[in-house]
């Protein structure tokens, strides 16, 4: 799903990277930011589902606020590169805090915890436009994959570190007590962000505004390469978070295991591509990589033991570095002056599939069980990259 461009080599090191100013606290702030959601996922989970023994709700209450993701692209998100960096991603950390300590409240209905979580999800599709646009303003040019597995690789650590935290946490303590930590953590961020970062203009002027964010999204989608871009980074992904969300039904003890697990695959899929492989290599690792992001899930429909799914989880997960390429490729066919929105776009189309994916996959484990529903999502994830391969191999013959 990539195209050729000339192999060259990434300008920076990691180490190099903390050496470029606003480098290390968008790092920082992004990892408390990435810490809090970890937290809050796993414990608003568990609480749903202890509540309701509902793999649908519980799923939905993980992964559902992605939903909203498609109403912040449609609104918000023109916003991504006419608002001050620094202010905003502030404000919309602070968000999260109040957002999450109002889910943590005490017999809170469960219509009210799914409204709150809509708005939470509306303001995030915001914040990875605004992130991701900034990270790639602020580094060298050339820098922006090393930066952004880097990033990923980060994730991946707060994900193994959180889900294993809070699955402990909530042998020891109730999930609305690990609600108010994760709170904590989005003011942590904030407090970073308005601390340390520098004042910087807007990357585009004009207004933001639903008409320009409608303008630009169709501008994006204008092309053909850009638009087989962005699905490969969707639809594959999106369907394998939709077997992630099912954790917790498939296996209530096991479930911080199970995303520590494949975060640890996540982290050793960016390293590995981020890293390690040459960007021709690159290029052609990302359909074998989305086919890898699947496949494993097969096994968990026969209900193996603990450690076999463990293991399927962190093989799978390794394929999301497939996305660390197809970033790449669309930086490659994007303006500058719309890198933030494309960028956002990517990540509010992500997050959305993802939302979309819980809760297919919940309404499908309430039908046929948790297993077997991870099983069908991973053979239509395999069946879509297949298509997006065709597609684009199609395309370069033409041309």
């Amino acid at each position: 799903m990539t195209g050729d461009t000339t192999e060259t080599a990434p300008a920076t090191g990691y180490g190099s990277l903390f050496t470029t100013p606003e480098f290390t606290p968008l790092f920082l702030s992004s990892a408390a930011h990435v810490a809090a959601q970890t937290l809050a996922g796993l414990a608003l989970g568990t609480h749903v589902y202890r509540e309701t023994n509902s793999p649908l709700l519980s799923a939905l209450s993980m992964f559902g606020p992605s939903l909203a993701q498609v109403l912040g692209a449609t609104f918000l998100l023109s916003g991504a590169d006419r608002l001050r960096p620094r202010a905003t991603l502030a404000a919309l950390s602070l968000a999260f805090a109040t957002t999450t300590a109002l889910v943590a409240l005490p017999g809170l209905p469960l219509g009210a915890v799914f409204a709150v979580l809509l708005l939470q999800g509306l303001v995030a599709a915001l914040g990875g436009g605004v992130r991701w646009g900034l990270l790639n303003e602020i580094l060298p040019n050339g820098a922006y994959l090393t930066g952004r597995s880097l990033f990923n690789m980060m994730n991946g650590l707060m994900q193994i570190g959180g889900y294993a935290t809070a699955g402990l946490l909530l042998t020891i303590v109730s999930p609305p007590q690990v609600l108010a930590l994760a709170a904590l953590l989005y003011v942590t961020s904030a407090a970073v962000t308005r601390a340390a970062h520098a004042e910087r203009p807007p990357r585009t002027t004009g207004r933001a505004t639903p008409a320009e964010t409608w303008r630009t999204n169709a501008e994006l989608w204008s092309a053909r390469p850009r638009r087989l871009t962005y699905l490969g980074l969707w639809i594959p992904n999106g369907l394998v978070v939709g077997c992630e969300s099912l954790f917790v039904s498939y296996e209530p003890g096991a479930a911080g295991t199970l995303f520590a697990c494949a975060a640890l695959g996540m982290l050793i899929g960016d390293v590995t591509v981020g890293r390690v492989l040459r960007p021709a290599v690159r290029r052609r690792a990302v359909t074998p990589l989305l086919l890898l992001l699947a496949a494993p899930y097969a096994v968990f429909a026969f209900h193996p033991p603990l450690p076999v799914t463990a293991t399927a989880a962190a093989l799978a997960s390794i394929g999301f570095g497939a996305s660390l390429a197809q970033q790449e490729r669309l930086m490659e066919l994007t303006p500058d002056q719309l890198s933030g929105h494309a960028l956002g776009l990517h990540s509010s189309g992500m997050l959305a599939l993802q939302g979309l994916s819980a809760a297919a996959a919940g309404s499908l484990a309430q039908l046929a069980g948790p297993a077997r529903a991870m099983a069908v999502l991973a053979a239509i994830s395999v069946a879509v990259t297949a298509a997006l391969h065709l597609a684009d191999n199609g395309r370069r013959i033409r041309h």
